[in-house]
């Protein structure tokens, strides 16, 4: 399974962004997608994630801020950003917990980072 994440750019603080990140391959069902982000110099973080029961799980500083969902016939998700911050400046990574149906064993794929600068 391949991730592929777009939407980053520029944006003044205040302002929205969203992101999307669309899974390909054949024969998996995605179990849940999540949201990372990786701010310069600083570790990973993870930012929000969304099962396939509809189970959400955010990061306290994006909570109400943030908000993550998913076109599961499209097996595309989009975590939209509202009031961005400067600190919210990142590298956005999105990845996928799927399983090959007929399987039980859980994989995770990643993608690459989309990049969101939000100006002051």
């Amino acid at each position: 399974v391949q991730l592929q994440a777009s939407g980053g750019g520029l944006v003044q603080a205040g302002g929205s962004l969203r992101l999307s990140c669309t899974a390909s391959g054949s024969g998996f069902k995605i179990d849940e997608m999540g949201w990372y982000r990786q701010p310069p110099g600083k570790q990973r973080e993870l930012v929000a994630t969304l099962t396939s029961e509809g189970t959400t799980n955010y990061a306290d500083s994006v909570q109400g801020l943030f908000t993550i969902s998913m076109d599961w016939a499209k097996k595309t998700a989009f975590l939209h950003m509202t009031n961005l911050r400067p600190d919210d400046t990142a590298a956005y990574v999105c990845s996928a917990r799927w399983t090959y149906y007929g399987r039980t064993n859980v994989r995770t794929s990643w993608g690459r980072g989309t990049l969101v600068t939000v100006s002051s």
